[in-house]
C-alpha cells in the first residue's frame, strides 16, 4: 500500500518540506501523518479524505444522510463506535457502514457480525461526520424515552438521589436507570449537540419548563410535571457541588462534563422564585478553538482599523454590548493576533471562557476577596505589556485600568452599554474624570450577534415595502438587489438560521472627539461627531447590519431584532 505522504505530494501538491515538517512533529508527539498535516494547516479535510480514498480504494461520502434508522443502538455500545470511528447507516438512499479510519478491519468485521450486515458496502467519510451521526443516533433513542423518563419520576426524597450518583467519563455512556439522572443527561447532551449557550430550568405554578438558548434565541425542550422540580434541581446542585438543603439564597456552582469528544464547562446559577428555585446553566465548550479575527464579520475597513488599534503600545480598547453579544470572543481573537513570546499578557476574568497558551489567566473569586479591582491592582505589579479585564463594573476597576493605560500598558476590557458613544457616558457616570477618559481610551467597539441564514435552505425573496422603508432603503436604491431568507430545514432545526456573525460599530477617539469629551458626556453629541468624522467615519450597528443583509448573510428581521 502506498504511503499517504507520497499520495499527497503527487496528487495534491504538498511540498516535501511540509511532509518533512509533519514527520518531525509525528516523531516528537505521535499521531497520524494526515492528522498532523491538518493541524499544521498544510491540507484541508477534503484533501485528506481524497488521499485516503486513493490509498485504500474506498468511495468517499462527504455528507452522511440525516434521515437514517438508529436500529443498531441497542446492540452496539456507543464507546465501540466512537473508539473505532465507524457508524452503520440505513437510509432510504441506501445502506452502508461509514468509516473515518479505514484500517480497523477486525473491528469492522465484528460490527458487521453483530448487526448481521456481513459483506455490506463500506465508505470513507470525515471523523466529524461519523461523530455527528453517532451522537444523532443515540440522541434519537434518548428522545424517545424522554416522556417515559418524566413519567417514571415518582415522589422520593431528593437526598436519596445521592446514593444513585456515580459520575461517568462521558454522559452519553451513562446507563443509570434513575429517571432524574436520565433526564438531566438527556437535557445536557441535546443542548451540547445543538450548540446551545444556556439551559434554563424554570419553576411555575403547575409545570417546570426546561429551555435552551441556541444562537441567542430560547427554545422549549421539555415541560415535566411540577413534582419533578425538587429532584431535578437537586440533581443539578449535586453535580455542581452546591448545598441542596439551601433553597432560600442564590447559589453559584460549576460542573465539568464530557459529552462525546467535547469537554464542556457549565457555570450554574440558582435563584429562589415564588414557585421554587430557578436554574440557569451557561455552557462553555472548552474544546472549541478561538475564532480568527478575520472570520468574526468585520468590514475590511473596520478590520484594518481594529488591527492597528490592538497593536498600539498603550491605551484602552473597550468592547461594549449586552450579555452574550460575543465581546469576550472578539477580545480573545484580538489577543490571539498579538500573542507573541516577547509580550507578557495577563487577564483577570469571570469566568475564564477560553484557555490560551502563553497567557496568564486569573479567575475572579469574590468570596476570598479576589475581585476585578484587587486582581488588576496586583497584575499591574507583574510587569505586563497587555492586560485584559473581563469587565469594568465599578469606579475602582475603571480607575486602575485607566492608570495602567496611562503608564504604558495596553488594556482591553468590556462594558455593558447599548452603543459605542454610550460607553463614554457610562464611564463618567461611574465617576471617572472626563480628562482621564479622553487621555486613556483609544477606541470603543460596540457589537451584536445576528443569526446567519442557513445555507442549506436559503432562498431569494422580496421584502415588504414597510421593511425597506424602516431600513432606510428606497425602492429605487433597492432595485436589482436580491435579499435572502431561510425556509427552515432539519439542518437548522427548522429555524432558517444556522450560526451567528457579528455586526460592529467602531468608534476611534480622534483629537476632535477627545476635546468634545472634555466639555460634554452626551452620547448623542459624541455619536454625531463620530459619524461626521472625516478621519474615521464611523458606521453604526444598523448600517453594518444592513451591509450584511445586502451581502446575503442575514435578514432584515434579525438586524431589526438586535439594533
Amino acid at each position: 500500500m502506498r504511503l499517504l505522504g507520497e499520495i499527497l505530494q503527487e496528487n495534491f501538491g504538498i511540498s516535501a518540506e511540509s511532509i518533512e515538517a509533519a514527520l518531525a512533529v509525528q516523531r516528537e508527539k505521535g499521531g497520524r501523518i494526515g492528522e498532523v498535516l491538518l493541524q499544521l494547516r498544510k491540507i484541508n479535510d477534503n484533501d485528506l479524505l481524497s488521499a485516503r480514498s486513493l490509498q485504500c480504494g474506498m468511495e468517499v461520502v462527504h455528507a452522511l444522510p440525516t434521515d437514517f434508522e438508529p436500529f443498531f443502538v441497542p446492540q452496539v455500545p456507543i464507546g465501540f463506535l466512537k473508539k473505532f470511528k465507524m457508524v452503520p447507516i440505513a437510509a432510504p438512499t441506501g445502506s452502508f457502514i461509514a468509516m473515518a479510519e479505514p484500517f480497523h478491519y477486525q473491528q469492522l468485521d465484528d460490527l458487521q457480525r453483530r448487526i448481521e450486515w456481513e459483506g455490506i458496502k463500506t465508505v470513507l467519510t470525515s471523523q466529524n461526520e461519523v461523530f455527528v451521526a453517532i451522537h444523532s443516533a443515540y440522541d434519537m433513542t434518548r428522545k424517545e424515552v424522554a416522556d417515559q423518563v418524566m413519567q417514571d419520576m415518582d415522589e422520593q426524597n431528593p437526598e436519596s438521589i445521592l446514593s444513585e450518583i456515580e459520575e461517568t467519563s462521558d454522559l452519553l455512556d451513562d446507563t443509570s436507570d434513575a429517571p432524574v439522572i436520565k433526564l438531566v443527561n438527556l437535557v445536557l447532551s441535546q443542548a451540547v449537540r445543538d450548540s446551545a449557550s444556556d439551559i434554563h430550568i424554570e419553576s411555575y405554578k403547575d409545570r417546570v419548563k426546561i429551555r435552551k438558548r441556541v444562537d441567542g434565541i430560547l427554545y422549549d425542550m421539555y415541560s415535566p410535571p411540577r413534582h419533578v422540580q425538587g429532584k431535578l434541581i437537586s440533581r443539578v446542585k449535586i453535580m455542581a457541588k452546591m448545598d441542596i438543603a439551601e433553597k432560600r439564597l442564590p447559589q453559584d456552582g460549576r460542573i465539568e462534563i464530557r459529552i462525546a469528544d467535547k469537554n464542556v464547562d457549565l457555570r450554574v446559577s440558582t435563584l429562589p422564585t415564588s414557585f421554587g428555585e430557578r436554574v440557569v446553566m451557561r455552557l462553555l465548550d472548552k474544546s472549541s478553538s478561538l475564532v480568527p479575527l478575520t472570520d468574526l464579520g468585520f468590514s475590511e475597513r473596520d478590520l484594518d482599523h481594529f488591527l492597528k488599534l490592538i497593536k498600539a503600545p498603550h491605551g484602552i480598547v473597550l468592547v461594549t454590548g449586552p450579555t452574550g453579544s460575543g465581546k469576550t470572543t472578539t477580545l480573545y481573537s484580538a489577543l490571539g493576533i498579538i500573542n507573541k513570546p516577547d509580550i507578557n499578557m495577563i487577564t483577570v476574568e469571570d469566568p475564564i471562557e477560553y484557555q490560551m497558551q502563553g497567557v496568564s489567566q486569573v479567575q475572579v473569586n469574590p468570596k476570598i476577596g479576589l475581585t476585578f479591582a484587587s486582581g488588576l491592582r496586583t497584575i499591574v505589579r507583574q510587569d505586563p505589556d497587555v492586560i485584559l479585564v473581563g469587565e469594568i463594573r465599578d469606579l475602582e476597576t475603571a480607575e486602575i485600568a485607566i492608570q495602567a493605560a496611562l503608564t504604558g500598558h495596553l488594556v482591553f476590557s468590556t462594558l455593558h452599554t447599548n452603543d459605542a458613544a454610550s460607553a463614554i457616558t457610562r464611564l463618567t457616570d461611574m465617576g471617572v474624570e472626563p480628562f482621564l477618559v479622553s487621555s486613556a481610551v483609544n477606541a470603543i467597539l460596540a457589537q451584536r450577534l445576528v443569526r446567519k441564514i442557513c445555507p442549506h435552505c436559503r432562498e431569494t425573496y422580496t421584502p415588504p415595502a414597510a421593511f425597506l422603508e424602516r431600513a432606510g432603503l428606497s425602492p429605487d436604491e433597492f432595485a436589482g438587489q436580491e435579499l435572502y431568507r431561510g425556509v427552515g430545514c432539519p439542518q437548522c432545526l427548522e429555524t432558517g438560521y444556522k450560526g451567528r456573525i457579528g455586526i460592529y460599530e467602531l468608534m476611534s477617539l480622534t483629537a476632535e472627539m477627545k476635546n468634545l469629551i472634555l466639555t460634554t458626556s452626551d452620547a448623542g453629541q459624541i455619536k454625531r461627531e463620530a459619524l461626521a468624522s472625516r478621519e474615521t467615519g464611523m458606521m453604526t450597528l444598523r448600517q453594518d447590519g444592513l451591509r450584511k443583509v445586502l451581502a446575503g448573510l442575514t435578514t432584515l428581521e434579525e438586524v431589526f431584532r438586535v439594533t
